[in-house]
């Protein structure tokens, strides 16, 4: 059975954390490790430098975007133009801003499972004999160090530690494969950027030792009915939902709230437990705190409640308002407490 060795760059760890339609492939990973199709090789570098940059790539998936919505919302408010088209724009606007915190979170979620399947890893230290080829390639101006005024050891480490590991884990079936995002330092310099530099072309081949910029095609590699299924997986992305579907779900929700309990008032009144006094009378009882709304309402309270019942049954269509069972109706405040924290109540608000 043929084992994949496979060194995915930092780099590539960082863009699955930060664009959410690559998860797809962070589960396909998961899989081919867990199948013993595949084999993460991880060199110490990467392991140092995913936790160096994760709690920044944390704070930026969310940030950046947060910064950059309120500057284009700043520019169309101080814009000329149709007021009525700027609020509309305005307002599709703020449904998007306010999915940022969620998809920040997403990307916090996939760091912490990156974390995980490092962890689950063996970490590979860097040798000596390492970090001599590593300086060489420093000292040469061998790529990835051939650019002028730039720091490549780390890079260069990187790429003598692959080395190194097809070297010594080569056998029958082993195949090994290097994935980074990183096409400035490692790809052709003029060309096909699929391809490694010249300066490391003799690493790589087409079977045994393969060199990819895209974790994808090199999943393809290992298994290519699995990533067809992953790419399909893709195309049914479950995005948040919009700050204005959230409202309107709370306005369904609290009038279903209110004419549940207003039903439940009818009944008191036809059973004689609360009374319909007059408005005067109701004032009088009420300054000489002889009356509770456990007990009386007033006709002209009544009347609007009334009304206003008449007016939620239209609004939410016959089936919508009832009545429920125990259970309907656990989930029913359930839906509404949940909703209105996620607004910044807090929980377990079911006023109406």
């Amino acid at each position: 059975m043929r084992m994949f060795n496979v060194l995915i760059d930092t780099s590539v760890w960082l863009d699955l954390a930060e664009n959410a339609k690559q998860t797809p492939l962070l589960d396909l990973v998961e899989r081919l490790v867990a199948d013993g199709q595949a084999r993460l090789l991880m060199p110490r570098i990467v392991v140092n430098e995913f936790q160096k940059n994760r709690d920044r790539v944390a704070r930026s998936s969310a940030k950046s975007l947060a910064t950059h919505f309120n500057q284009v919302k700043s520019a169309i408010r101080k814009a000329d133009g149709d007021k009525r088209q700027k609020d509309r724009v305005l307002g599709y606007l703020s449904d998007l801003d306010h999915r940022i915190p969620i998809l920040g979170g997403a990307a916090e979620g996939v760091l912490t499972r990156i974390a995980a399947i490092i962890s689950a890893s063996t970490i590979i230290e860097t040798s000596d004999a390492v970090k001599l080829r590593a300086a060489d390639r420093a000292l040469y101006r061998k790529a990835p160090c051939h650019h002028e005024n730039k720091n490549s050891m780390a890079d260069a480490l990187l790429i003598e530690t692959y080395v190194e590991c097809v070297r010594t884990m080569s056998g029958a079936g082993q195949r090994f494969a290097f994935v980074t995002h990183n096409k400035h330092d490692f790809s052709a310099m003029d060309g096909n950027q699929k391809l490694p530099h010249a300066d490391l072309a003799a690493m790589f081949s087409k079977i045994k030792s393969m060199y990819f910029i895209n974790l994808a095609e090199c999943l393809r590699r290992i298994d290519p009915m699995r990533v067809t299924h992953a790419m399909w997986e893709q195309e049914w992305e479950q995005e948040p939902r919009s700050l204005s579907e959230m409202l309107h779900a709370v306005d369904r929700l609290t009038t279903q709230v209110w004419y549940n309990r207003h039903k439940y008032r009818e009944w008191q009144v036809e059973k004689g437990k609360i009374k319909i006094i007059s408005q005067a009378a109701w004032n009088d009882g009420w300054a000489k705190r002889k009356l509770s709304t456990q007990t009386h309402i007033s006709d002209d309270i009544w009347k609007g409640a009334l009304k206003a019942a008449k007016k939620a049954e239209r609004t939410l269509g016959a089936g919508n308002y009832g009545p429920w069972s125990d259970f309907e109706w656990g989930m029913i405040n359930g839906k509404l407490s949940a909703l209105r924290w996620m607004l910044g109540e807090d929980w377990d608000e079911l006023y109406t």
